[in-house]
């Protein structure tokens, strides 16, 4: 099955690493205009180098932190200006903190949520009018399998991903008339530059992280950031033209639950 991006705008929070990378080239490859936020101008202005090579269309690269909303507001307005539409959301943005309850304090806990929940309600509520206008959107919450399935001592990015999975919910729900169409994906163990960054804080091999991590996998190996960026620009299309409101695991079967 082809799926063509032709003619759409794409905004990807988190997109100059990891699966952001990965999702603003399938995107750029597909044929979406593509706006890529991330934090580091440097690792920006480097992917958006790479994404040229084998892109249709526009590539920008904008700087923001999406856990404050001013710089949203800001970078939503340049994407505007390079782009002149955003038809597609994808919020990504957002790094794994975790730990024992007792030692969470109130700052961690809003740091997590202004990054993840915030960050994505804040973003979605800029481009959402001009969606409902033009009669067609997507929305893409990238979330956790933990999300779903909490356990001990992971908050609070379990927290804040449950939020998003009823984020998701009540977007779908006011969006699906104007087919603006909201899913989440929620994320397994996935190669990508979170791991290699918690193997080095471990100082473990990352080769070893992986495979040790992998064991609990039913399909025995850890997912490529390219299989889950198959699987968003599937929903980004209009191939998925009528799937809305649900949470799709991207884990190799290792969830417990649907």
């Amino acid at each position: 099955m082809e799926i063509s991006l032709k003619g759409r705008s794409a905004l990807i929070t988190g997109g100059s690493k990891g699966l952001g990378f990965a999702m603003a080239s399938r995107f750029a490859a597909s044929g979406a205009d593509v706006a890529i936020l991330g934090r580091g101008k440097e690792a920006i202005e480097d992917a958006v180098k790479q994404i040229k090579a084998t892109a249709q269309g526009k590539i920008i690269g904008v700087q923001c932190d999406v856990s404050k909303a001013a710089e949203i507001t800001r970078a939503f307005g340049d994407v505007m200006s390079g782009l002149g539409k955003v038809d597609i959301v994808v919020n990504n943005a957002g790094a794994t903190r975790a730990g024992p309850f007792e030692k969470l304090t109130d700052e961690i806990l809003q740091a997590d949520l202004e990054e993840k929940l915030f960050g994505a309600v804040r973003v979605t509520r800029l481009a959402w009018p001009q969606m409902k206008e033009r009669k067609w959107g997507r929305v893409i919450n990238v979330l956790a399998i933990g999300g779903k399935t909490p356990r001990a001592n992971s908050a609070p990015t379990t927290v804040s991903r449950a939020a998003g999975l009823a984020l998701t919910k009540v977007l779908a729900g006011e969006g699906a008339p104007f087919n603006i169409l909201v899913n989440a994906l929620l994320v397994g163990f996935i190669n990508s530059d979170q791991h290699v960054q918690l193997a080095k804080k471990l100082g473990v091999p990352t080769e070893e992280f992986v495979a040790g991590r992998s064991k609990d996998i039913p399909m025995g190996r850890a997912g490529e950031a390219e299989e889950f960026a198959n699987i968003a620009c599937f929903l980004a299309s209009d191939k998925a033209s009528y799937i809305a409101g649900t949470g799709i695991n991207v884990d190799g079967g290792h969830s417990p639950v649907w």
